[in-house]
């Protein structure tokens, strides 16, 4: 093993699990248990990074930019999973968060031998979606060094005609990709519980920034009233019930007012709502809602 990966915190030994081999299955269950509990802690210590990323991202956004992961084996895996569950989330559009891998999509079940080892693989696969500095580029590795990511990160901070916020994410101090970044969050959750395992608590860890970049993100640029999923994407029956029951919360009308009038606005949850509340029809509310920026409360506040 390369001298220089054995000294980071994710390469080294448990001290708690050596034996784990010899564990039964319940002693092996309460230690990862125990290990797991050490993810949020971790997390908690580096929310002011993540403060700057989620700034970093919500800029991008109101700016019509892009976020933009990158990552190699689980750790691109975390990136495209939580870039394809902002669409049905949000209503974004598929382009507007993005996970890249090493390898492609194809190596998102199953592993392409070699295609993270190469910079310039990174750097060709932020060419190709045309990056540009209104977008946000997150390289994630547990490890703080894959190449595919400091190249990518290189790629995105150092091109002129680029020039787009990036931020490093990794689970050891002083990584080499956090050294090609704006900003790095280096969540340190100790050794794991199978030495070098990082889709165990490094991977926990980093689902959680993930979803609390994209989720904070959303919100600030007005996806949420209160702590609803104002934007959902009405695309099948579950999110239909969904949509209208917040409908209802929201405004206090009918089930039958606000399936009706979930369906006069396109099934747009936002434009339903503030229909109902400005008792204004479809092409009113869109034009309040444009007006506001797309925020809810204001457009409401704002007629009133």
């Amino acid at each position: 093993m390369n001298e220089q990966l054995t000294l980071l915190t994710t390469e080294s030994q448990n001290e708690q699990t050596m034996k784990i081999d010899t564990a039964s299955t319940k002693e092996i269950l309460n230690v990862m248990n125990k290990e797991d509990q050490k993810v949020a802690l971790a997390v908690q210590e580096v929310l002011p990074d993540v403060e700057v990323a989620v700034e970093f991202v919500s800029e991008s956004f109101q700016k019509e930019g892009r976020l933009i992961y990158v990552g190699a084996g689980t750790s691109g895996r975390l990136g495209v999973l939580d870039a394809v569950e902002c669409p049905p989330t949000f209503s974004t559009n598929p382009n507007q968060v993005q996970g890249l891998m090493a390898g492609g999509e194809k190596a998102f079940v199953k592993a392409v031998e070699g295609a993270e080892d190469k910079e310039e693989l990174g750097a060709a696969d932020l060419q190709k979606i045309h990056l540009n500095e209104r977008d946000t580029v997150i390289g994630i590795a547990a490890s703080g060094r894959t190449p595919y990511v400091i190249g990518a990160l290189k790629y995105a901070k150092s091109v002129k005609a680029v020039k787009a916020k990036t931020v490093a994410l990794s689970c050891n101090g002083n990584s080499l990709i956090g050294k090609e970044a704006d900003h790095s969050i280096e969540v340190v959750v100790g050794p794991e519980v199978l030495t070098g395992s990082t889709r165990l608590k490094a991977a926990s860890a980093h689902k959680m920034i993930l979803n609390m970049i994209s989720t904070a993100a959303m919100i600030k640029v007005g996806k949420a009233y209160e702590n609803l999923m104002i934007d959902v994407h009405v695309s099948n029956e579950k999110l239909k019930e969904r949509a209208i029951g917040i409908i209802c919360k929201i405004t206090g009308v009918s089930y039958e007012r606000a399936s009706q009038t979930l369906e006069e606005a396109n099934n747009e949850v936002k434009t339903a709502v503030v229909m109902i509340k400005t008792n204004e029809n479809y092409d009113t509310a869109k034009i309040l809602l444009n007006d506001a920026g797309g925020y809810v409360r204001k457009a409401i506040e704002n007629y009133v």
